[in-house]
C-alpha cells in the first residue's frame, strides 16, 4: 500500500493448521515483540507477525501523516491480499489492537476472532501522555549493554522475574544498529508527528459496537495506565460475550508470554471456527464496505 515495502515474519506452523493468526504490534514496537508467543502458537497455527510501516523491516513513509490507523488498516488488508488469506484470527497489542479492532469492523468476515492486548475503546490520558513523551524522544545509545540497562530501568517493576538475558533479549527487540555501530529505537521518529494530534485517531466505539458476532478477548495488565477497568467493564456491557483476562503485576503491556496470557489465548483460539461460509463472507463484506464509506464521509478517517 502507498508503494511501501512492508515486512512480516511467517511462522509456517503444521501442514494441517486450522487457520492463520496475525499479530500486530504497538506504536514503537516491531514484529519481534511477538517472538515468544509466535513460537508457542506455531505448534498449532500458521502465525504472521507484521511490521507496520515505519517499523522494523518495513519501509519508512515519505509522508508522516500516513502513520495513522487508516493506513495501518490498509496495510493489514494488503497483508491479507499478499498472502492469499481469506480469514484469520487477529492479536493486537496497544496500537495493534486498535488497528485490529477497526479492521474487524470494516472486514468482519475476514476475522475469525480478535484479541486486544492492553487496549480498549478509550485510552487513559495518563498512559497516552506517558507514551507521547517516550515516542517523542530520539535516543542514541553506544552499546547493547547500555540498551539492556535502559530497558531494565524502565520495566523492572513490571517484569520482576526477568534475568539479565531477558533484558538483553528485550533490548534487541526494541533497538537496531546504525551504520556507525550505535543503537537507536527500531522505528521512524516521525511516527510521533500524527500521534500528537488526537484527530488522527478515530472514535473506536462505533467500530467496537459492530463486533457483536465476532469473538473478542481483552487482555489487561493489572497495573495498566492505558486500559482502565472501567473501560473494560463498559466494553463488556456492549459485547456481553467478550472474554476479559487480567495479567498480574504487568503494566502496559503484557508480552503475552505469561502463563495466564498463553493459557487464555490458547483457549480462545481453540474455540474459534476454522472457516467462514461464502454467504456470511459476502454479506459481511458488503455491510462492512457501506459502514466504511459512511465513516469516511463523516470525516472519521
Amino acid at each position: 500500500f502507498d508503494g511501501l515495502r512492508l515486512h512480516y515474519r511467517d511462522y509456517s506452523g503444521p501442514a494441517d493448521a486450522p487457520f492463520t493468526v496475525i499479530c500486530v504490534h504497538g506504536l514503537t514496537s516491531t514484529c519481534r515483540v511477538f517472538e515468544d508467543l509466535a513460537v508457542h502458537l506455531a505448534a498449532r497455527y500458521r502465525v504472521l507477525c507484521v511490521d507496520l510501516r515505519g517499523r522494523g523491516g518495513s519501509e519508512f513513509a515519505a509522508d508522516p501523516m500516513t502513520y495513522v490507523p487508516l493506513s495501518y488498516v490498509r496495510d493489514l488488508e494488503a497483508l491479507f491480499a499478499a498472502t492469499g488469506l481469506t480469514h484469520a484470527a487477529l492479536i493486537g497489542t496497544s496500537l495493534g489492537g486498535l488497528v485490529s479492532t477497526i479492521f474487524s469492523a470494516v472486514w468482519p468476515a475476514k476475522v475469525l476472532g480478535l484479541v486486544m492486548n492492553d487496549v480498549g475503546t478509550e485510552v487513559d490520558p495518563t498512559g497516552l501522555a506517558r507514551i507521547g513523551a517516550i515516542v517523542a524522544k530520539s535516543v542514541r545509545l553506544a552499546t547493547w549493554d547500555e540498551a539492556a540497562a535502559r530497558v531494565e530501568a524502565a520495566d523492572r517493576a513490571f517484569f520482576p522475574e526477568h534475568t539479565a538475558a531477558d533484558w538483553m533479549r528485550m533490548a534487541r527487540r526494541r533497538y537496531v544498529e546504525n551504520p556507525d555501530g550505535s543503537l537507536r529505537p527500531d522505528y521512524d521518529p516521525a511516527v510521533a508527528i500524527p500521534f500528537t494530534s488526537p484527530a488522527t485517531t478515530p472514535d473506536l466505539w462505533p467500530f467496537f459496537r459492530r463486533l457483536q458476532t465476532t469473538p473478542v478477548m481483552v487482555i489487561r495488565g493489572e497495573k495498566s495506565d492505558v486500559l482502565s477497568r472501567d473501560t473494560m467493564r463498559r466494553m463488556q456491557e456492549i459485547v456481553p460475550a467478550l472474554k476479559a483476562v487480567e495479567v498480574p503485576v504487568r503494566a502496559h503491556a503484557p508480552n503475552l508470554a505469561e502463563p495466564i496470557a498463553l493459557a487464555a489465548i490458547d483457549s480462545f483460539l481453540a474455540g474459534l471456527p476454522h472457516r467462514v461460509g461464502w454467504t456470511k463472507r459476502t454479506l459481511g463484506q458488503l455491510a462492512a464496505h457501506r459502514f466504511f464509506q459512511e465513516r469516511k464521509r463523516a470525516g472519521v478517517f
